[in-house]
This record gives C-alpha cells, sequence and structure tokens, in this order.
C-alpha cells in the first residue's frame, strides 16, 4: 500500500530497545509498546515505527536475532490491532531483520544506513514493493558525533542521498517508493543542523519524499539550554512546523499529539 502525501504524515516513534537517547526501556514488555503504538495513532500518527536497535550516538550494534526477538511481536500486535491504512515501519538495517518484519505486517523499512550496512536491504524493499526510507550518516552510531566535518553540509548530504537513490533504483526500488531522510543528529553538530532545516527546501526539492526526523535531538537541548530530552517537545514542534512550510512529507516524532496540532496548523496556513 503506497503512501498518501496529499497531506503531511506523522511517525510515531516506538523503540523496544534498552538504551535509545530518548525513551530507551520505556517498554519492558512487547504489551506495553503494543498499547503505546495504539495510543500513538489515536493521538494522530499516520505511521509506528518499530525499531529495536538504538542508533543515538555512541552506540553498540545489536545483531538480528536480537533485534528480531525485540521487535517481531510488536509488530505482529499491532498490525492485528491497527487498521490497515496505517503503516507500521520497521527501523533496521538489516535485511534479515527487515524480512521478519514484514512476513509479520511491516508495510515500510527505515534504514538508517542507506542500504549501506547490508545491500539486501535494498533488493528486500525491492521485491516487497514497499516504501524504503535512505538516511544520511556521517560514519556509523559509535563514531558519528566524534568530529564530523563538511565543507557545504547541504550539498553534501543531497549528493549522498541522490546517489543512495539511484543504487536503490539500480536494484530495483520504484522511485515513487524512495524517501530521503537528511539524518539531522547523524554526524552532525548543531550548526550542519541548523543549515540543513535553513535549507530544507533544497532537500524537499531533490523530487523524492523528505522525512525529517528532529525529534528531542541533542542540538535542540544545546539551543535551549535544556538537558532533559523529554522537555524538548515544544522546541521540535517549531521544526516540525519548519518542515511543513519547507514541503517535507513525514514528521518522525516522540510526541504525536502535540507536533501533529503543529503540523496541522502549519499545513493549514501553507494550503490556505
Amino acid at each position: 500500500m503506497p503512501l498518501d502525501y496529499s497531506k503531511p504524515l506523522l511517525m510515531g516513534i516506538l523503540n523496544v530497545t534498552p538504551d535509545s537517547f530518548s525513551d530507551g526501556g520505556a517498554y519492558p514488555s512487547s504489551r506495553e509498546a503494543i498499547a503505546c503504538g495504539i495510543e500513538m495513532v489515536a493521538q494522530g500518527a499516520d505511521i509506528i515505527d518499530v525499531g529495536g536497535e538504538s542508533t543515538r550516538p555512541g552506540s553498540q550494534r545489536v545483531d538480528a536475532s536480537e533485534q528480531k526477538r525485540r521487535v517481531i511481536d510488536v509488530i505482529a500486535g499491532l498490525r492485528a490491532e491497527l487498521p490497515k491504512a496505517v503503516h507500521i515501519s520497521i527501523d533496521t538495517t538489516l535485511s534479515e531483520v527487515a524480512r521478519a518484519a514484514l512476513d509479520c505486517g511491516a508495510t515500510m523499512l527505515n534504514d538508517v544506513s542507506a542500504g549501506r550496512d547490508d545491500p539486501d536491504l535494498l533488493g528486500l524493499a525491492a521485491d516487497a514493493g514497499v516504501p524504503i526510507c535512505l538516511m544520511h550518516m556521517l560514519g556509523e552510531p559509535a563514531t558519528m558525533q566524534e568530529d564530523p566535518e563538511y565543507q557545504n553540509v547541504t550539498r553534501e548530504v543531497s549528493d549522498f542521498l541522490l546517489e543512495r537513490t539511484e543504487q536503490a533504483k539500480t536494484m530495483g526500488v520504484r522511485q515513487e517508493n524512495i524517501i530521503l531522510d537528511p539524518g539531522i543528529g547523524f554526524g552532525k553538530r548543531t550548526r550542519h543542523n541548523l543549515e540543513l532545516l535553513k535549507n530544507l527546501e533544497a532537500l524537499t526539492g531533490l523530487g523524492y519524499p523528505v522525512l525529517l526526523g528532529a525529534s528531542r535531538k541533542r542540538f535542540i537541548g544545546e539551543i535551549s539550554n535544556q538537558e532533559d530530552p523529554q522537555a524538548r517537545m515544544p522546541a521540535t514542534c517549531a521544526t516540525s512546523a519548519l518542515g511543513v512550510l519547507a514541503g517535507v512529507k513525514i514528521f518522525r516524532v516522540h510526541d504525536v499529539w502535540q507536533n501533529r496540532q503543529a503540523i496541522d496548523v502549519a499545513w493549514a496556513i501553507r494550503a490556505g
């Protein structure tokens, strides 16, 4: 089922991990995670993004078997409870995890490595005919924030994403199923994140739907002097409203109803 881009879409973050930067350990059982996903949809989420591996700065890799143990019951439970119109995304870089997720009800892939960690993931997306999000990241989560530098971050991120789209299409992924994510906070200093947000229209003009994932990120805390990630919701809503006006199609957030409100108002202004 294709994504409907007639209005901005909201992707609720459901990390079933012990160590994610903002919500690690929030759902100690599959039942609690499923209940949270259902609540996110009630609050206005169009997509639930389920992840079993933290990609926060400094995080270590989680193998496929452990990722599957964490996510499969949650995805199957959500698929049994949610309307078919709601997409369930699997946040993974491994084709083994993605295949298992698709088999139990996922309808979208979200790959922070853009097919570099496991090239078979692109072939899987092509064979399954599902949307796939390709994200820019400098390095890998364990080391990405050690010393990130760019000459022109907007141009370099754009060039990377276009190169990965060509690789995806070479593997058989249809153009209409490709989504781009500039990777806010992934191998980027605060000034790089701000430059990308300032130039979002350059990214939305590349010819593909853009996903923005700025929710509760560290750069927001640096600007607002707010160390608690959960207290960064109002600033996240500001980035969501900005993104709507710049043509972003999908917003990946922790705080659903608050961002739904910000996005809907910004959309009404843009459409009006």
